[in-house]
């Protein structure tokens, strides 16, 4: 054999030992990915949620969802809750319009109709939560307000929620209970709306709910009245149908019902369901 034909050979085994070395090494890379793929799941085994979930709120939950939606981000990485609140029937059109959300929380079964009567919802919505009436008045008391009826006295300038919106129809329906006719100085949209009324001085009173007194603090008092028991509203809530972020949506849902979300929804003012 001439020394030509064995240094041809030689070359070849060489290059046959760094085709095996890149392909063994090109086994280790995919060993590798498939290990960095399964890091996206939790220590229980199940994958971790991620993205943004968008829920719609009526307008009283705004604090308390708020408080939920931070403490879902830090259970959660890499998770964010984005809000829209307002009054639950604007919140239903704008559903039933088209408007890209996964979670609907109503203030009234009525204004959560507004989604399931045209199968916008993917499930059975479920109460978690329920809210009572109270007087809105500026602080002191000027005005003496004591009573449902104390808001016809002459002069008194009063606010109340719009009809259509759950805090309005429950308003209405206590003042039917007492008989009482009044002529608001305006209807707001949604309850927060009518608050602020009070809080700017532009009205002496309004009808709201306990727990939007209650997070106002110092800017306003609140007046209890009896016929409030008779108009207590139920709040539903509801997975979306068209929902982009179903799995990670359905665990929002899960917190606000937990023991968890109870305690921060009746810590601001809510009643258990």
């Amino acid at each position: 054999m001439t020394r030509s034909v064995r240094r041809t050979r030689r070359i070849l085994r060489l290059a046959g030992a760094g085709a095996a070395a890149v392909m063994a090494l090109g086994a280790c890379s995919t060993s590798s990915g498939s290990e960095d793929s399964s890091g996206t799941s939790d220590a229980s085994g199940s994958p971790k949620l991620s993205g943004t979930v968008t829920v719609f709120a009526a307008a009283s939950l705004k604090e308390s969802f708020t408080a939920l939606g931070k403490q879902f981000e830090k259970q959660h990485p890499g998770t964010k809750v984005s809000f829209s609140f307002g009054g639950s029937d604007s919140l239903a059109a704008s559903i039933t319009g088209g408007a890209p959300a996964d979670v609907f929380a109503a203030a009234s079964p009525k204004t959560m109709a507004l989604v399931t009567d045209k199968e916008e919802a993917a499930g059975a919505p479920a109460t978690f939560v329920r809210n009572q009436l109270e007087i809105a008045i500026l602080p002191g008391n000027p005005h003496k307000v004591a009573s449902l009826k104390d808001l016809d006295k002459s002069g008194l300038k009063v606010v109340l929620c719009d009809k259509t919106v759950p805090c309005g129809a429950a308003a209405q329906k206590a003042l039917d209970a007492s008989g009482i006719e009044l002529t608001p100085v305006s209807y707001e949209q949604d309850v927060k709306g009518a608050l602020t009324k009070v809080e700017l001085k532009e009205a002496d009173a309004a009808v709201v709910y306990k727990t939007d007194v209650k997070a106002a603090g110092d800017k306003v008092e609140g007046v209890e009245f009896p016929e409030s028991a008779k108009a207590i509203n139920d709040y539903p809530i509801a997975l979306l149908k068209n929902a982009r972020n179903a799995r990670t949506a359905k665990a929002f849902i899960a917190l606000v019902r937990s023991a968890e979300g109870r305690k921060v929804l009746t810590g601001a003012g809510f009643l258990k369901p």
